[in-house]
Formats: C-alpha cells, sequence, structure tokens
C-alpha cells in the first residue's frame, strides 16, 4: 500500500512535469552496456531477449518464447526493482527493451530511459505541449491516457504525442533528432496509441476524431523514419475510390462525419507488405444523431487491410455496421500462421470490439471464417456463417431520442484496450474481457470544443443477469474458435495479457492482483497484490541469463468502473502509477540447470 508520504510526492512530481519545458536530461547514470541499432531485421524478427514494440512482434501476439520462468517455478517470484511513474492518469503503459535498456513512456508523453537491471534513471524527455482550457474535458483526458506511444527504430525512439506530433529522439541521449506537426491539435487531434516502424516507415493513426471540431476525417499515416516526411494518408471515413463506403453513410456529406479512430497500433504481415488496423466507432453515436440511416458506415467498427508501401486499400471487413451503442471495434488484431476451416493457413484473430465477438478471418482475403461470443451480448443478432454478415438486433436500434434501450456489454465493454495474447504452445488466443450491461439513450447535446459528440448518456454498469463473476479470462483456438478454458473472478481485468514459453499467461486485475495461469488449464499458479490496480502491457525480457517480467501499475477507467460495479474492490485514492519488475530467486542456478 502506497504511504501518504508516497502519494504526496507523486503528486508533486506529476504537478512539476506539467510546468517543465521540453528536456533530455542526463541524471547521475550507471554505465550500460553498449547499446546497437535495431535494425529493420530485427523488427522483422525480434531477439528473443528484448521487447521492441508494444507486443513484441509485428503480428501483435502478445508472446515471448523465454521460459526460465514457467509453470514449475513461478512460484519463486521476486521483486528485483520498482520504479514510480513521472505522470498519473490512465495507466495504459507498454515498456520496451533492447540491449538491456527499459524505454518507458508515460501519460504527458514523458520518456525515460532506464537500466532493465536495476531501474536506474539513464535519461528523461519531457515533450512541451499547449495548456488546454479546463472546459476541453475529452480531451484534456485524451492526455491522461497514452497507450504504447513509442517504439524502436535503428538509433531512434519514435514517439506519438498528445498535440500531434512526431518525434524521433536519440536512443541514447534522449534529445530531439526531429519533429513534425502532422495534425492540428487545437481541432482536438491528438495521438494516444503508437506507432509501428518497418522498412523504414512509421505507420501510426490519429485520435480524438470524435471531437467537435475534427469532423472530416480520421486518419492512418505513413512517415519517413529519418526525416518525418509523409509518404502517405488513408482517411477511415471518407473513401472516394470506394463508392460502397461513400454509399454507406446515407445522406451524411463527408465534413459532416465523426468516428472512426484507429485507437490501437496496428499490425504487419511481411509476406504481403500488408498492415492490419482496427477501426472505432462512428459519431454520433446514434444513428438518429448523426443522420446516416441504416447504412454500415464504412469504415468504422471495421478491419482495414492496407498496403504498407502506398496506403491503398486491400480489403475490409465491417465487426459491427451502424453501431448504435458506442461499441467501438479498435482493438489488436493478431496475426497466426495456422491450418483453419477452409482450407485458410494465414489468419487474422481479434476479438474486435466493446461487444466481446471474437473473429478469425483469412487476412489474406479478408474472407470470415468463425465467431464466438466470449460473454453475454445481446447488440448482434446473427453472423452468417458463410459470407460472415452480421446482423443487428433491432430491438435495440433506438426508434426515437430519448428512446433507453438496455444492452450487453456496455460502453466500458466486454472487450476494451487491454489486449489478449496468443500462445504457439497451445494455439490459443487468450483474451481479458468482461462481463457487463448498462442503459443506453440517444439525446439532443450541444457539439463544444474539445469534446466528443458522441450524444448519448449510458447508465450505470451492472451484471448481465444470472451473472455473479465480471472479470473473465477466455482461451479459444486460432483455428476454431472452439473455447480450450474460461477463468471467471468478480474483479475486472484491467491491464493486458502476456504468454510465455514457460507456459504462463500473466495479468491482472482492478483488485491490485498480479495472476499467472496456466496456458493448458487456466489454474492460478501465483498471485501477489501490489500497490495499485495492474494496468499497461506486462512484457518479459532476459539480460545476462536471467528473465524478468514487467508489470505496470496505476488508475484506470476500468478500475474505477469496476469499483462502481463491486464497491468492497476499493481503488486507492492515489494513483500509484508505477513499474514492477520481478525475477527468479537464484535465477542463475535456475539459467544453468
Amino acid at each position: 500500500m502506497i504511504s501518504t508520504f508516497s502519494r504526496t510526492l507523486l503528486a508533486f512530481t506529476a504537478l512539476t512535469a506539467l510546468s517543465l519545458p521540453a528536456i533530455a536530461q542526463d541524471a547521475a547514470a550507471p554505465k550500460t552496456r553498449q547499446y546497437a541499432p535495431v535494425t529493420n531485421d530485427m523488427i522483422l524478427k525480434p531477439p528473443v531477449n528484448d521487447w521492441l514494440m508494444w507486443r513484441r512482434t509485428l503480428d501483435n501476439q502478445g508472446y515471448s518464447p523465454l521460459d526460465q520462468i514457467n509453470t514449475k517455478n513461478v512460484g519463486d517470484l521476486e521483486l528485483a526493482w520498482a520504479w514510480p511513474m513521472a505522470s498519473d492518469g490512465e495507466q495504459e503503459v507498454g515498456p520496451l527493451v533492447h540491449d538491456g535498456v527499459m524505454f518507458l513512456s508515460t501519460n504527458d508523453n514523458i520518456v525515460q530511459a532506464l537500466d532493465a537491471k536495476t531501474g536506474d534513471l539513464i535519461w528523461e524527455y519531457r515533450n512541451p505541449h499547449p495548456q488546454l482550457p479546463a472546459s476541453w474535458g475529452y480531451q484534456l483526458n485524451q492526455a491522461r491516457r497514452q497507450k504504447e506511444s513509442i517504439a524502436l527504430y535503428e538509433d531512434k525512439v519514435i514517439l506519438t504525442t498528445v498535440d500531434a506530433k512526431l518525434v524521433a529522439l536519440d536512443a541514447k541521449t534522449g534529445k530531439v533528432d526531429w519533429q513534425t506537426q502532422v495534425y492540428d491539435s487545437s481541432k482536438g487531434y491528438s495521438y494516444t496509441v503508437g506507432p509501428l516502424v518497418v522498412n523504414g516507415k512509421i505507420i501510426s493513426a490519429i485520435s480524438g476524431c470524435s471531437i467537435a471540431g475534427t469532423a472530416g476525417g480520421c486518419f492512418i499515416t505513413a512517415h519517413d523514419v529519418n526525416t518525418g516526411k509523409e509518404l502517405w494518408r488513408f482517411n477511415t471515413i471518407d473513401d472516394p475510390k470506394n463508392p460502397q463506403q461513400e454509399a454507406s453513410w446515407g445522406d451524411v456529406p463527408p465534413e459532416n462525419r465523426w468516428g472512426g479512430t484507429p485507437w490501437t497500433t496496428g499490425a504487419y504481415d511481411a509476406k504481403t507488405d500488408t498492415t492490419f488496423w482496427g477501426i472505432g466507432m462512428p459519431g454520433p453515436y446514434s444513428q438518429l444523431i448523426r443522420g446516416s440511416g441504416e447504412g454500415d458506415v464504412l469504415y468504422t467498427n471495421n478491419t482495414l487491410a492496407l498496403n504498407a508501401t502506398t496506403g491503398e486499400r486491400k480489403w475490409n471487413y465491417s465487426h459491427l455496421p451502424g453501431d448504435n451503442w458506442d461499441l467501438d471495434s479498435p482493438f489488436e488484431r493478431v496475426l497466426v500462421d495456422a491450418d483453419a476451416s477452409g482450407g485458410a493457413k494465414h489468419l487474422l484473430v481479434t476479438v474486435a470490439g466493446k461487444d466481446g465477438i471474437a473473429f478469425g478471418l483469412d487476412r489474406d482475403t479478408g474472407k470470415y471464417l468463425w465467431s464466438k461470443d466470449t460473454v453475454y451480448q445481446n447488440v448482434v443478432k446473427s453472423i452468417d456463417p458463410k459470407t460472415g454478415k452480421v446482423t443487428l438486433n433491432p430491438d435495440l436500434i433506438p426508434k426515437a431520442v430519448g428512446q433507453q434501450v438496455f444492452t450487453c456489454p456496455t460502453v466500458s465493454g466486454g472487450k476494451l484496450w487491454m489486449a489478449g495474447a496468443y500462445s504457439p504452445l497451445t494455439h490459443a488466443y487468450y483474451v481479458p474481457v468482461a462481463e457487463s450491461c448498462n442503459a443506453v439513450t440517444p439525446t439532443v447535446t450541444e457539439f463544444t470544443p474539445g469534446n466528443a459528440v458522441g450524444a448519448t448518456t449510458f447508465g450505470p454498469r451492472v451484471l448481465p443477469e444470472g451473472v455473479k463473476n465480471a472479470g473473465v479470462v477466455d482461451a479459444f483456438s486460432v483455428t476454431d474458435g472452439k473455447q480450450l478454458w474460461k477463468y471467471g473472478q468478480r474483479p475486472t481485468f484491467t491491464s493486458s495479457l502476456l504468454t510465455t514459453g514457460g507456459g504462463l499467461v500473466i495479468g491482472g486485475d482492478a483488485g491490485r492482483y498480479l495472476l499467472a495461469l496456466d496456458q493448458t488449464s487456466g489454474k492460478v499458479l501465483w498471485k501477489t497484490r501490489l500497490n495499485a490496480p495492474i494496468g499497461g502491457h506486462p512484457m518479459t525480457y532476459e539480460i545476462d541469463g536471467e528473465q524478468y517480467i514487467a508489470i505496470p501499475t496505476g488508475f484506470s477507467a476500468q478500475a474505477a468502473s469496476s469499483a462502481g460495479e463491486f464497491p468492497e474492490i476499493a481503488v486507492p485514492s492515489g494513483s500509484g502509477n508505477s513499474i514492477f519488475v520481478y525475477k527468479l530467486r537464484h535465477a542463475g542456478k535456475t539459467a544453468s540447470n
């Protein structure tokens, strides 16, 4: 539990950080091992001991082959070091490690390099960004929920910022190499997710596309990694090359469209030079307010496959056409090579949106293969087993402003940003999801600067009838969706999951418990309680023959909504944003056995 003094110190640090200018400062740093550039070959096939991008590999599997820590000895984990983060806010951080250096990007775009073996600070960079008016509530919140916002390439750390810039930092010093203003942050654009970098291109996606000033476009872009020059740009809600897309918005012209945010960093397939991105909900949330009629409002709630060299669309698949409830579908797309039905071998697997429905697609063609519910949902009536066409439940589409409907899951999921992980040991995908329902009501709302155009109100989160456990890890086969096991508990899971060559699934919950589960059975093998809800993206790495597991903790919206549902699961009043790093007791002996 964090002491009063610690909470005060963390709060003072965070407030001080907001007033400091841009800085790349050298701490009284320990001598670190030689740092070698991250080559393109390393990006395509990362070293086993490193974690070079938010899910370790470009296929977004979230798996590490490291097996020193395994099902037999995970109970022998001990704390190696811990570090309080430089900023508070929602804990959605993804640490990276290369050559013994951990790169940590926190909220407010503070980037720190730490000695990954000891936790000592090497350098720190603080990005200056304009102070926003207090009335811009939605956009202010965007600055406090940075997700996986850095990537490593060559001798650079590539950073996406809350004020819509791309910044390249020197990985050894933290000094700015170049920066470019990609979008106008005064309109509401901001980056809340990071880039993937491959073949000399930074492929990234902007957020803020549901804010009053950002009508007309949400974008995926590519930039040159050495100069920041834009190479291509794809608009997710306005594609003149596709008449079907234009017609799907009905009478709504492009300049009056909102939404289509790619909230989560995409995946990349080197075999076909294709990048895959999940796209978020349309805005306003109800078709009554947005005026789109019964159209699919493409490419919202779609998987988009783009040529990574040109930005041209290859295919798209609609997971939730005509969303009326903010059940957006932007979450991680995972690429797996395995034999599936219909002869498909190149799979894209995803629990795409808040409705919690899992999908298997042929990633070469976009063909639908299978789907399954991971939690109770009532918004999708059916999915055609041959075509994959999704049909909504017509009873839940409001017919008038002010009409309340009751949907499961809720605006807070179902599935959320917390990523699942695949394991080649079991050919299974492990996903943290939540059982939940709420009332949804379309409203007439004034659109104001810095605020969302949702025009919808949501009732309190409750459990579906007859359900007692909110927190779920669902494990299922990537080839057909067949369930391997399902683990349930009362607190919701608030972190992404990590799978390892040691047969483990690692993640944590709103109740501050970090858990290690057996990949095969779902049995809890080890758990410990930390200072705050488990958050961000757990990861693992190896230095000098010792395997480490890094766990972010801190406040999150998911933890707060869980506490509202279960008052007995208290959320600490302080943010507690920290990172805890574990290794085995006597790891040296374990490694030599």
